[in-house]
């Protein structure tokens, strides 16, 4: 019988195939905008529930129907200005030239940061290419069961003139996820997946098993490929570490920001995570990630055309 054509198994588009260096995800790229905002903001992963909602579409044939989607809730405690940095463009990228600390850190950081005994200098620098607010989350008023914080980094849109300003304006207060998004916006979700340990070529990259009479093993790759040339190539399937990536998914409609409450929250917490004790949001669909991880949410790099989603109800 002739052998039966099937495409390759397992994606190369992400290569290498490699494990995240931490667990705070890194933002390569910030969108440029016109108006002077932050570009992103950090939240917890709660869970997954569903929700019957309402589209406020004219042309949909859903327009007056509820009807049931996944959604993924996220914890947004406010976060806390660290420093403003600065950065001068130079033929290998972006290289820090100066930074202004925050006065009022907070004690926690000492967990996560050796902090300055000596007070730094507060002055702008005259030249600058590029301006970044950096922020330190507060898992302590969480239930998630952590005290160290994490430290991030965050765009800000708008002109080179303003962005230096705006960004020292917050040093005096907390940072809410009101103050960066709204409702029925869009916005990309950067995180690390989960870790899934050491697998073999079958779950790994989804090949066959082998058959019936073969020898030896059936869940190993077939050969490892020709004998010239003599080496094994990189797009040869084989077990390793699966999981633990950086990824990113563009365009998650935020279908609802809002404060605590006791009636949209379970009397025992949610499972695997606990109580909501801080705004937090709703998201369509679903995100990666295991819960209590940290994920970075950005204004979206892709614009298109949205329409909001009212909803009538929650199921917990």
């Amino acid at each position: 019988m002739p052998r039966a054509h099937k495409s390759r198994s397992g994606s190369l588009q992400y290569w290498p195939r490699k494990r995240a260096q931490k667990e705070t995800a890194r933002v390569k790229g910030w969108p440029k905008t016109d108006k002077t905002v932050l570009l992103g903001f950090p939240a917890y992963k709660v869970g997954m529930t569903h929700a019957q909602v309402q589209i406020n579409n004219p042309h949909s044939r859903l327009k007056n129907d509820l009807f049931s989607i996944p959604v993924t809730i996220l914890e947004c405690p406010s976060i806390k200005p660290f420093s403003l940095r600065f950065y001068k463009k130079t033929p290998y990228g972006l290289k820090a030239i100066s930074e202004i600390l925050n006065k009022n850190l907070d004690k926690d950081l000492a967990r996560k940061l050796v902090l300055p005994k000596k007070q730094l200098p507060s002055d702008i620098p005259k030249e600058y290419d590029e301006v970044r607010l950096i922020c330190s989350t507060q898992p302590k008023i969480t239930s998630i069961g952590k005290k160290k914080p994490e430290v991030l980094e965050i765009g800000i849109g708008g002109p080179l003139e303003s962005k230096s300003e705006y960004g020292k304006s917050f040093f005096d207060k907390e940072i809410n996820i009101s103050d960066v998004f709204k409702g029925n916006q869009l916005v990309d979700v950067h995180g690390v997946t989960k870790g899934k340990g050491f697998q073999g070529t079958i779950k790994r990259f989804g090949l066959s098993l082998k058959a019936k009479k073969s020898e030896k093993k059936k869940r190993s790759t077939g050969n490892l490929g020709p004998v010239t040339p003599s080496k094994v190539l990189y797009t040869v399937p084989q077990a390793g570490k699966m999981g633990y990536h950086l990824r990113t998914e563009v365009n998650k409609q935020i279908l609802k920001i809002e404060l605590y409450s006791k009636e949209t929250v379970p009397k025992g917490g949610f499972r695997h995570y606990g109580m909501i004790k801080n705004a937090y949001l709703i998201l369509k669909g679903s995100v990666f990630g295991p819960r209590k991880r940290l994920l970075t949410l950005t204004q979206p790099m892709r614009n298109k055309k949205v329409y909001a989603h009212e909803i009538k109800r929650i199921v917990l």
